[in-house]
């Protein structure tokens, strides 16, 4: 079942503390070196729409080295802005902490958007902020929904209390935003806890920062690694204080309002209770395939990549290159061949690949801002955790249906790199792209419906079994589902389309070299003559154990190309129904297309992304001969 609160940041209580610097009105901005600002907040408190409202667009959008996580950046004036990771606290218990906290030690100063309807919760991130000694500016967001909700705050006496600015907001609205880009001016350190200081000292007099002699105190391995020391121990101790100083503000700011009645807030309820929930989650993921794995995967793409790039593009490349290398010579296969670097690399970036990437990127940037994302993740989880994901794992897996190279880079969601890897196998060893869904209904139709149930059944049997596997011998543990459910509202266009926009950007910059790569690899084979050779070794192996026509190798070597290529090759032989359901299982489950191998290595590295190739053909082949084996023990033999 679904796992959702905050993060394990245990409570207790304190006081208040005093200031450490001077009060809000009197720290003006320094003007020494670079000024970064960075964004900080828990998850879905809105740190995008500010990043927006700040730098316009998405100037830079790029994965942390040696991550996973995004990291968007740009410019305010003479600020460069960093967004980071919604977290709970500056830590480093995951990738998104470890992040958020390397980019909040090197910052300037920190925009804190608070979510006013979870204050008890995120002001623990704030207080840790400013222990850290960080100049903080507060932007408490979704007042509208506090109120709503029955709660009054107080943003002067939470400003008294905290020492830093506190500007109201109602971000997705536009309200509060200008008064914040105001008071950038006026951003200090505030009040921390007031023991810090004699805690700290020992570290201190070593030459050690504050902030980072602050996380040594709370036990952060990497921090106190990079400083030659074993953690400080007292974490508990400060959790707990925090906790304690955390009550005591909001009891002293937050007082009851009449609660009013909210379409939205109905809503919400709704999307979260299993009776309603689930059938409200099945028409959004039946909309959202029908939106990227139909609407945009076969009509969108159909267009964009057989009618523009193989229409127009193509034609018009093979001219102008062929005039200096011919088609057939060498150069002319590599550049403008049927794999060319100038073709097929063109061609699968701007015609298949972009329209998919921009459609899930708004998809996806739609469900987030309308806050109904955690809703999927919690509904989901409790199925998927028998297979080592949690709920978040839903959106990856309904999209690999549509298209597996875009399903592939939405494992970024997920919360470790052991749920990513189950999630990538999963996808490039058992579940269709729509193309390869719709030839291989072709391949069996007019073989009855028992040809249907016996494929079906196969996929998903595999599909069970090699999750249980990867969950039972991959070492270590995922993660549970910690997550929050914030208000559903309407998504703010122009946050939609920024991230759209980012993200969709980011992906074509990133993928594009290693599709040229690729490219030119095939190409070299075609031109070495390798390929004929490559086919004539696979033709025992599908004669011998599948019991398939010899030519059915070709068929195998096309589904590197792309998976639907593969099985429409199957359409040229004359095959009996048993010889059709064991050609489409092996096909289903040979090797991801190139498109998505590309991806897999971009995501997960070379050493992941080689070892699902190489076991792919092992679990292809080893399953399809398996079949046809037990079809003919069954007297359904070839």
């Amino acid at each position: 079942m679904a796992r959702h609160g905050h993060h394990g940041h245990n409570h207790g209580h304190g006081g208040h503390g005093q200031s450490r610097g001077r009060g809000a009105d009197c720290c003006p901005e320094t003007s020494e070196g670079e000024h970064r600002l960075v964004l900080a907040g828990n998850p879905n408190a809105g740190k995008s729409v500010f990043f927006n409202a700040l730098t316009g667009l998405y100037v830079d959008v790029s994965n942390y080295p040696g991550t996973t996580v995004d990291v968007s950046t740009g410019r305010y004036g003479d600020h460069t802005v960093i967004d980071t990771p919604g977290v709970y606290g500056v830590s480093s218990f995951n990738d998104e902490e470890r992040v958020a906290r390397d980019v909040i030690l090197e910052a300037s100063m920190v925009v804190n958007v608070v979510d006013a309807t979870h204050l008890d919760r995120d002001l623990f991130l704030t207080l840790q902020l400013i222990d850290l000694g960080k100049r903080v500016i507060v932007a408490l967001n979704m007042t509208d929904e506090a109120e709503r909700q029955g709660e009054h705050i107080d943003p002067a006496k939470l400003s008294e209390l905290l020492g830093v600015q506190v500007i109201p907001t109602v971000a997705v609205r536009g309200q509060g935003l200008k008064e914040l880009k105001e008071s950038l001016e006026l951003v200090c350190s505030g009040r921390a806890d007031p023991d810090l200081e004699a805690e700290l000292a020992p570290l201190l007099g070593r030459g050690i920062p504050w902030a980072h002699a602050l996380l040594i105190l709370e036990d952060d391995p990497v921090v106190s690694a990079r400083h030659g020391l074993t953690p400080g121990g007292l974490r508990d101790d400060l959790y707990r204080r925090r906790r304690g100083r955390v009550a005591a503000i909001v009891k002293a700011v937050r007082s009851p309002s009449p609660e009013r009645f909210s379409l939205a807030g109905f809503l919400a309820k709704l999307t979260i209770r299993p009776l309603t929930g689930l059938p409200i989650l099945g028409l959004v993921l039946a909309a959202l395939y029908y939106l990227i794995g139909v609407l945009t995967a076969q009509i969108v793409v159909n267009f964009t990549e057989k009618t523009v790039m193989r229409g127009f593009y193509e034609p018009f490349v093979r001219r102008l290159v062929g005039a200096l290398a011919p088609a057939g010579t060498p150069l002319g296969t590599i550049l403008i061949g049927e794999f060319g670097v100038l073709t097929m690399t063109v061609t699968y970036l701007v015609g298949l690949l972009l329209p998919l990437v921009v459609v899930f990127y708004l998809a996806m940037s739609v469900m987030e801002d309308s806050g109904y994302l955690p809703r999927v993740a919690t509904l989901a989880d409790r199925a998927l955790v028998k297979i080592g994901l949690n709920g978040r794992a839903v959106i990856p897996l309904i999209l690999g249906f549509g298209c597996v190279t875009m399903a592939t880079i939405t494992t970024r969601l997920l919360g470790s790199a052991r749920e990513r890897t189950i999630a990538v196998a999963l996808l490039g060893l058992a579940i269709p792209c729509s193309a390869q869904i719709g030839v291989i209904a072709g391949l069996l139709a007019g073989t009855g419906p028992l040809t249907f149930i016996l494929y079906a059944g196969v996929m998903f049997i595999f599909f069970g079994v090699i999750g249980a596997l990867l969950e039972r011998f991959l070492p270590g543990r995922s993660t549970d589902l910690l997550i929050d459910l914030p208000p559903l509202r309407l998504p703010r266009v122009d946050n939609v389309l920024a991230k759209t926009w980012g993200k969709s950007v980011m992906f074509i910059r990133e993928a594009g070299p290693l599709f040229f790569y690729g490219a030119l690899f095939i190409g070299v084979l075609q031109v070495t003559n390798a390929l004929p050779r490559i086919e004539a070794f696979f033709a025992p192996l599908t004669v011998g154990w599948l019991h398939l026509p010899k030519q059915a190798a070709d068929a195998f070597i096309m589904g590197i190309i792309r998976r639907d290529f593969g099985a429409a090759g199957l359409f040229t032989l004359a095959l009996t129904p048993v010889q059709r359901i064991v050609a489409a299982v092996t096909i289903t489950l040979f090797v991801p297309c190139i498109a998505s191998v590309t991806v897999i290595y971009k995501e997960r590295g070379l050493r992941e992304a080689s070892v699902l190739w190489f076991a792919s053909w092992a679990l292809a082949f080893g399953v399809g001969g398996l079949v046809s084996m037990a079809l003919g023990l069954a007297g359904l033999g070839v």
